[in-house]
């Protein structure tokens, strides 16, 4: 990377993709300033017609779902049939907020001597900025409730994933959607996205990515008293106790923990399992884990794919030196690429692989003794963004769901992400929700209006 340029790089076989243009100061607050200016006629578009143009959005990425899906492969590194489930997260999540301009209602509020009804107005410019992880889902999650509510949006991918976003960009255009409206413009955190903090013409950030960063951003924010919806790191739990289908939860722990390489928030990257079946649970884990599939990911059969940079494969390797109380481990290619094999260890409480977010595949495994241990243990952590609950007693996940302090809870499953339902987590894995029909009030202020009924 220069300060102009980006050499974008296929994770899998070291090769470079593409060359990458990076927007500087000037080009972020030209694309601001194009943004602010097409507010004005944006805002104005009447609802159904808005929604029209968010349906035309999503037939546009419904056409080019196969196109993104090997963009993505290419790009991240992600096994294609995750990838397209991502493209087609971002023509649902559009198709979903499209019905969004029609029913984004007010209210009216009964008052003494006259009529008080509420309006929902958009806030105005609003700056994404999407980590490499998930770039499709997470840029969509962002900018279609943005858009349906009347924002303009300028949208920020990471460094090394941006060949999606800029695909979007091209549809969102395709669509009909005026100039302006959407744009997607590469570049450095540390200058794009710091831009969309201090330029005052931007009223919200919305930030996806670590809870150091996550901090910046807000301190930033607070400065304008701008806007900031903020998903940030986990170390999620998997709490499996002695009356669970242990073997239903051992086939699901790999894909919990391993999905993506590891590389989610919402990873069950800290196994719970209640004393009694502890080594039994090991047993049924051990074939699942070293049956798992680790190569290329445009292969369908390919179950795990490689770490995104030569820089987090040095960190996630930093989570296992020589000596670590590893149970098992799997398989990984050799030679070109970002390799590390799902690793499954069994550590101290207070080590750095069960406290620490790796974002990697690795997995911690540890005995708890009852309900109050489990649930001590799942919180003695920063994070509460996700997590998961194996039992057959629909009163103890209940009351457990209840305990553990996690914005997402799946009880027999490891299910996080719903378009039609909210997102987001406790303590520091971030503030504010995504996704759902609340999603729609985050990029938007309540305007209350009272009129006088009374006579002369």
């Amino acid at each position: 990377m220069t300060a102009t340029e980006f050499d974008v790089i296929n994770p899998a076989t070291e090769e470079v993709l593409q060359t990458v243009q990076l927007a500087g100061v000037a080009e972020t607050d030209a694309a601001i300033a194009k943004a602010a200016a097409a507010y004005e006629s944006w805002r104005a578009v009447a609802p159904a017609d808005r929604a029209l143009l968010l349906r035309r959005f999503a037939a546009a990425v419904d056409n080019d779902v196969e196109n993104l899906a090997q963009l993505e492969v290419r790009n991240a590194g992600h096994t294609i049939g995750n990838a397209r489930w991502e493209a087609g997260n971002v023509r649902d999540v559009l198709t979903y907020y499209s019905a969004a301009p029609e029913r984004h209602f007010g209210r009216q509020i009964p008052v003494a001597g006259g009529i008080n009804v509420t309006f929902h107005e958009p806030l105005g410019v609003v700056g994404i900025i999407v980590p490499w992880n998930f770039p499709m889902p997470i840029a969509g999650w962002g900018f279609a409730p943005a858009l349906a509510a009347g924002n303009t949006v300028v949208l920020k991918p990471a460094e090394v994933t941006p060949l999606t976003a800029i695909r979007l960009g091209e549809l969102a255009l395709e669509a009909g959607l005026p100039e302006g409206v959407f744009q997607v413009i590469p570049g450095k955190g540390s200058v794009v996205g710091q831009r969309f903090v201090t330029n005052p013409a931007v009223r919200k950030v919305v930030f996806t990515g670590s809870t150091g960063v996550g901090k910046q951003i807000m301190a930033g924010c607070a400065e304008q008293v701008k806007r900031v919806t903020l998903e940030l790191g986990g170390k999620s739990a998997n709490i499996i106790f002695d009356d669970a289908d242990l073997e239903l939860a051992a086939a699901a722990a790999p894909g919990g923990a391993f999905d993506n390489a590891g590389q989610d928030c919402c990873a069950r990257s800290r196994i719970l399992v209640q004393g009694s079946v502890y080594e039994r649970f090991l047993e049924l884990l051990e074939p699942e884990v070293l049956g798992m599939r680790v190569g290329d990911p445009a292969d369908a059969a390919t179950t795990m794919g490689p770490l995104i940079s030569a820089q987090q494969l040095s960190t996630v390797s930093g989570f296992v030196p020589d000596g670590a109380p590893v149970a098992f481990q799997g398989k990984a290619p050799e030679g070109p690429g970002f390799w590390f094999p799902p690793t499954v260890l069994t550590p101290d409480l207070d080590a750095p692989s069960f406290t620490d977010e790796i974002f990697g595949p690795v997995v911690a495994v540890v005995p708890f003794d009852d309900e109050a241990d489990a649930i001590r243990i799942a919180n003695k952590t920063e994070y509460g963004l996700s997590g998961s609950i194996w039992t057959s007693s629909v009163d103890r996940a209940l009351r457990v769901a209840r305990g553990v302090e996690s914005g997402n809870l799946s009880v027999n499953s490891h299910s996080s992400v719903r378009y039609s339902t909210p997102f987001g987590g406790f303590k520091q894995s971030g503030l504010g929700r995504e996704l759902g029909p609340d999603a729609l009030d985050a990029f938007s202020e309540v305007k209350n209006v009272f009129i006088s009924t009374q006579s002369a």
